[in-house]
């Protein structure tokens, strides 16, 4: 494994690194392939928050008055930078949390750099003004939003925040992931260089119970966005309730793969073992649960251990690894504690199982693993796992699988494959705000969030942007 070091000395305020404007502690960053540490970010403080958001609403009157069309050039120009520093982004995310570096390249830089450029498209034919009989219908910024993020996308997960908000007039204080903070410096600079004035983007490191609970808490915050755990979500909704903020959550999922007795077998199994295991996963939109007709379950199994197989393990610097460790060694803990509970539970192990993989006892890794025959109300078919664990339920009929994919808390993705007009009928019966159709692509127009637990507001495309924009009626 190729060593990588990152200096990240301060928070970015106001245009500039600001050492601390409180206190000079600060949080190590860990490779977790290796347990080797790659940087240190500060702690930030309540104070830093304060000096982030004096920045941040100094800076709003002027971006606000900026045309829309300038706004989405600066964004343009965002999203090119982050495509020259593409090779270092990934190498950064790929160092922080794991992510293969093959993945890291692709979805961890690529997709975020076609959401800018998506919302940068957006600008031209919003309707910013409309007239409704006697009214004319203006859409304004919201203010200043504090943006909140996990450490599974890094740079994916802020650029679907900072892309709409930047277009919407906004302006924003940032924090990531303590555990993957390095993609967040990277970004400031690229802002920088695109144009954006001082103010306008700021980043603030350090834990979320100081430095979100005094982002969601703040009175000159106007909106919290946040991406993350149901349970941090259900707390930066009590405290940002004190000054009635606006409060966009995107938050856990527990995905269904609803393959239909239709279906074309290999195709469903296949992309569902991947949707299961993309990015170790540690994808809230990833399906963890492969729902198949009790008759072929022998022959769902049978394939889709086969396509786990293929799912290599090792040095997520390594060009043929498609699993690295997971983010961390407390995670790694967490989803090995499921795998356990699985077993204990008398779901049928097929692949994997608990432990490190042969060869990594070193690094945060766990085996891949599926479960068949499992019991659809049990822990590991409930809970959000967040790891490469895919658990085979059967069921008897069609309307049994619509029940047990809507049987979780959760409500974010899930996919259906069939005769299309049959898939497409039973994905219009699941509650998930995005189900993929005989695996339809992504697409960074449609709008994407949950249902339930899995959050409100959405991300992407033109609900994206109006997420970050108020609404006034004029009268005349």
């Amino acid at each position: 494994m190729t060593g990588y070091t990152h200096t990240a000395t301060g928070h970015w305020i106001n245009g500039e690194v600001v050492v601390t404007a409180g206190s000079a502690e600060t949080t190590a960053v860990v490779n977790p392939a290796n347990g080797e540490i790659v940087a240190e970010v500060p702690a930030g403080t309540a104070a830093d928050v304060d000096r982030a958001v004096a920045a941040a609403r100094a800076a709003f009157p002027g971006w606000a008055a900026t045309p829309p069309a300038e706004r989405a050039a600066v964004v343009r120009r965002i999203g090119a930078g982050l495509t020259a520093r593409r090779e270092e982004i990934a190498a950064a995310i790929t160092a922080e949390m794991g992510s293969p570096l093959t993945m890291s390249r692709t979805a961890q830089v690529g997709f975020p750099v076609a959401v800018a450029e998506s919302f940068a498209d957006l600008a031209g034919d919003f309707h910013w003004t409309e007239e409704v009989g006697n009214s004319l219908v203006v859409r304004e910024p919201i203010g200043v939003v504090g943006a909140i993020t996990p450490w599974n996308f890094p740079l994916q997960q802020i650029v679907s925040k900072l892309a709409p908000a930047l277009i919407a007039g906004d302006t924003v204080v940032f924090k990531p992931s303590e555990v993957a903070p390095l993609t967040a410096r990277i970004l400031a600079e690229v802002t920088t260089e695109a144009g954006l004035p001082a103010g306008v983007f700021n980043v603030v490191y350090g834990k979320g119970s100081v430095v979100g609970e005094a982002i969601s808490a703040h009175p000159d915050i106007d909106m919290v966005s946040f991406t993350g755990s149901t349970r941090a979500g259900r707390r930066i909704s009590a405290v940002a309730a004190g000054t009635v903020k606006r409060v966009a959550l995107e938050l856990g999922g527990k995905g269904a793969n609803v393959i239909l007795d239709d279906a074309d077998l290999p195709k469903a199994v296949e992309t569902g073992v991947m949707m299961a295991f993309a990015n170790g996963g540690q994808v809230c939109g990833v399906w963890p649960r492969m729902l198949v007709p009790a008759s072929r379950l022998d022959e769902v199994v049978e394939l889709a251990v086969e396509a786990a197989k293929q799912y290599t393990v090792g040095d997520p610097t390594d060009e043929a690894t498609r699993i690295g460790p997971m983010a961390s060694e407390a995670h790694r803990e967490k989803v090995n504690g499921y795998i356990e509970r699985g077993i204990a539970d008398g779901a049928r192990l097929v692949f994997g199982g608990s432990g490190r993989p042969e060869g990594l006892e070193k690094g945060a890794y766990v085996r891949p693993t599926i479960f068949a025959d499992v019991d659809p109300y049990s822990v590991i078919a409930q809970e959000e796992i967040f790891g490469p664990v895919l658990t085979i339920i059967p069921y008897a009929d069609e309307d049994e699988a619509v029940e047990i994919a809507n049987s979780t808390v959760y409500g974010l993705t899930s996919g259906v494959f069939g005769e299309p007009e049959h898939a497409l009928a039973v994905a219009r019966r699941l509650r998930a705000g995005q189900v993929d159709v005989n695996g339809g692509q992504w697409n960074p127009l449609a709008p994407f969030g949950g249902y339930k637990q899995s959050g409100n507001g959405r991300e992407f495309g033109h609900a994206g942007l109006e997420e970050f924009l108020e609404t006034k009626a004029i009268q005349r």
